[in-house]
């Protein structure tokens, strides 16, 4: 796990390690540089040393000194690639370091290198031979990579603002980008907050020529997408349930590999818990450790949970118990050091955890993917109930019934019904195509508009989703969800947070449920194994009864989140005076702080997204 960055171009070996020193966060452990003054190529790369530490350091080089590498990232199947690539000719250096097999892998295959590739990555290979960079990113996009293309300049980096520490890069908001923010609470990729600044999305790649660094076209090597399954099984339960078990503790398996130490988040729920069982499977019992931190305010608090499951699967427990006010009061040094603001409160539980686990580990287990792949989260269940909505109730009364709901008490609690019902309200009132983002979002298009004093259109605000919906193989609304949320909201908000909150601290998170091979099994099982009868992740908890206690399978799922709405209701105007000025609109944010402050209505979603908008740091500053 690292932090990577560079340009071909314009600029001086002066900025490339001002890049290097804004994600020092990323790699403590070394730094190391290319510089090619004749070409004008500079890389590089910060260290966090996980496999083959003596033998790892990068940029790594083949044996001519014509292919290098600087990488972000695990390759789960570098072995079996090694051993291909051995038997093919190719002589390894290094003992076991996965960076290595990127190197003589593009060598080997060239381009169609990331399509071999089952792990989590970002990278840049310097093809000397050819005079030609070329970066990929995983198919999830659980690692980070943002770049700049411009006439005489192509820069990148693991995070953007190491990317603007080069002064060609664009400073200046993106108002479309800006729009994307406030409706769906994140800016989905390629977009970034920045004109003239882009994400690669997951799944793509980006082949950059020296002689005309500008002309760059990212392309498309993969993209989850629901398939129908090429035959059906007699006992459908029993057999894919089987196989499922295989391919979860084979990612697991493949997961533990580390010179480091590692261990698991636990929160006590399906995913955890799973990953904790296959860890355990591999290891004798009590020598895998986990890790939780708790509240002590009970709506928000899972620890007992954890705790339980700990005991029942034989893991070595710690935990952390933390009052709402100590959380509170980190909150915006948190937000300040985020790469790029999303609406995200749980961002700040996220980051606690990695801190606390940070302390005793390097690397750490996850169960981030299980909730996308598997139908896992409540707009589920709303589906059936927004299609009744909107074939049965007139548009004329949509509004007066919203209006109703807004006389409801507002509640402070998790996922509060009166929260659920307004939020579900907000969604059905439009297309089925935009249902998702709706549900998501802080604020609908007319919301959006009013605030920033533009036209906002519902189309052009949810293009993504819609593009997504309408392009779908599989027409079931169900599938079309599972594509929003595995297209979108897993890539650049669950797998972002994760991101930038362990790599704060150091710590590399690793996702079993997004292993190549599981996640291939997933796409192509009939949504109706996955939500059946109101019940969300119907196979996999079918699956893994006998694997997990009774108990856990069956408990209420409770998100990772914090007292937002309760957070919100003590910060001042002030907070917020950094947020006014990039919206433009100070008086609209006072009168929905005022609102929220009073409790006559939720404005939470907003306002956190506002509160990090306005906290967002400049690293290069």
């Amino acid at each position: 796990m690292c932090g990577i960055a560079g340009f071909v171009g314009e600029g001086t070996e002066q900025t490339l390690r001002a890049m290097g020193d804004a994600i020092r966060h990323r790699g403590p452990d070394g730094e190391s540089v290319h510089v090619d003054a004749a070409r004008r190529v500079n890389l590089i790369h910060r260290r966090l040393a996980i496999l083959d530490i003596a033998g790892g350091a990068q940029p790594m080089w083949n044996e001519d000194r014509t292919v290098c590498v600087i990488f972000n990232g695990e390759i789960y199947n570098h072995l079996e690639l090694r051993a291909m690539l051995v038997a093919r000719g190719h002589g390894f250096r290094s003992g076991h370091s996965d960076t290595e097999v990127l190197v003589h892998g593009y060598e080997e295959w060239g381009e169609d290198l990331p399509a071999r590739l089952n792990g989590m990555f970002a990278f840049a290979i310097w093809d000397a031979r050819h005079a030609r960079l070329f970066l990929a990113r995983d198919r999830f996009g659980k690692k980070p990579l943002y770049y700049c293309s411009q006439p005489g300049l192509f820069a990148f980096a693991s995070e953007l603002t190491a990317l603007q520490c080069h002064p060609s890069v664009p400073t200046d908001v993106d108002r479309r980008s800006l729009q994307k923010l406030l409706g769906y609470g994140f800016i989905p990729a390629p977009r970034t907050l920045y004109r003239g600044v882009a994400r690669l999305p997951g799944g793509c790649q980006l082949l950059v020529d020296v002689a005309r660094p500008h002309a760059a076209v990212p392309r498309r090597y993969w993209q989850f997408a629901i398939e129908p399954p090429t035959s059906m099984p007699k006992d459908p339960e029993r057999e894919w349930g089987e196989e499922l078990r295989a391919l979860l503790s084979q990612a697991v398996r493949r997961r533990l590999i580390s010179d480091v130490p590692l261990g698991v988040f636990l929160s006590g729920g399906i995913d955890s818990s799973a990953v904790l069982a296959y860890a355990s499977a591999n290891v004798p019992r009590g020598h895998v450790h986990t890790y939780s931190i708790g509240f002590r305010e009970p709506t928000f608090d899972e620890s007992g949970y954890a705790r339980d499951a700990a005991a029942k699967l034989g893991s070595t427990h710690h935990e952390e118990i933390l009052g709402l006010e100590q959380a509170r009061e980190l909150a915006p040094g948190v937000l300040g050091r985020l790469d790029e603001p999303f609406a995200d409160p749980s961002i700040v539980p996220t980051f606690l955890l990695c801190r606390f686990a940070r302390q005793h580990i390097t690397v750490a287990l996850g169960g981030d993917g299980g909730d996308e792949l598997f139908a896992g989260y409540d707009p589920f269940r709303a589906l059936h109930v927004a299609r009744w909505y909107n074939a049965l109730v007139p548009s004329w009364m949509k509004g007066g019934i919203r209006r109703l709901a807004d006389w409801l008490p507002v509640s402070d609690d998790n996922m509060s019904l009166d929260f659920r019902i307004r939020r579900g309200l907000q969604g059905a009132a439009f297309a089925p195509a935009m249902w998702n983002p709706a549900w998501l979002g802080p604020l609908e298009p007319r919301e959006v508009a009013e605030l920033l004093g533009e036209p906002v259109a519902a189309e052009d605000l949810y293009s993504e989703a819609i593009e997504a919906w309408q392009s779908a193989r599989a027409t079931h609304v169900v599938d079309r969800t599972l594509e929003f949320y595995t297209r979108f909201y897993l890539q650049d908000d669950i797998l972002a947070k994760a991101d930038r909150a362990s790599m704060m601290v150091s710590l590399e998170v690793r996702s079993p449920f997004l292993d190549q091979d599981l996640a291939d099994f997933a796409r192509r099982i009939p949504h109706e194994y996955k939500f059946r009868h109101g019940q969300t992740k119907y196979l996999l908890k079918r699956a893994l009864r006998g694997v997990l206690p009774d108990a856990i399978i069956d408990r209420k799922k409770k998100g990772f989140g914090i007292p937002a709405a309760k957070w919100l209701r003590e910060w001042s105007e002030a907070d917020f005076a950094r947020a006014g000025a990039v919206v433009r609109n100070h008086a609209w944010i006072a009168e929905r702080l005022a609102e929220h402050r009073s409790g006559r209505r939720d404005h939470r979603l907003v306002l956190w997204c506002l509160l990090a908008l306005g906290h967002h740091g400049e690293a290069c500053a």
